[in-house]
């Protein structure tokens, strides 16, 4: 499939295609917010400037494009036209340094979670409890269940 552009109007379509704010971090954010649960934003103490961290749980998001980050990339792959081998590259590096950037979170004891765009659009409260879901497990993982019981009874 070619591309229905010229290369000076996929440049300049390119060029306004921003890096935060976007509209399905700010969806994520809204809900987050309004279920109580607090973060920051573009987090750049942390490796790949997660979009929102929860730092009171050490959680890391990122809110990912499925373009740029490589959602059902074996398929997509054969069906880029235009540019093919430049994009191939971009994304399969993204793709690396998305891994990269995990590992190096969870070396620091940080969570990272990645949610798609469509997810986020489609099924945001889907995307909330399960950050819930996942704060409630590290909340659990930190009880200490060696204590006695005994005197509970």
């Amino acid at each position: 499939m070619s591309d229905v552009m010229t290369p000076e109007q996929r440049s300049r379509v390119m060029s306004h295609i921003k890096g935060k704010d976007t509209s399905i971090e700010v969806i994520l954010r809204k809900a987050l917010w309004h279920k109580g649960i607090r973060y920051r934003k573009n987090y750049k103490r942390l490796p790949g400037t997660p979009d929102i961290a929860i730092t009171k749980h050490k959680i890391a998001i990122f809110c990912d494009s499925e373009f740029f980050h490589g959602y059902h990339w074996e398929l997509k792959k054969q069906k880029l036209g235009h540019n093919r081998e430049y994009w191939i590259r971009k994304i399969e590096r993204n793709m690396a340094r998305d891994r990269k950037n995990d590992f190096k979170l969870i070396a620091m004891d940080w969570v990272p979670m990645h949610f798609w765009g469509q997810e986020i659009q489609k099924r945001t409260e889907e995307c909330v409890e399960a950050v819930e879901d996942l704060i409630f497990e590290l909340q659990m993982m930190q009880f200490d269940f060696s204590d006695n019981f005994d005197n509970y009874e």
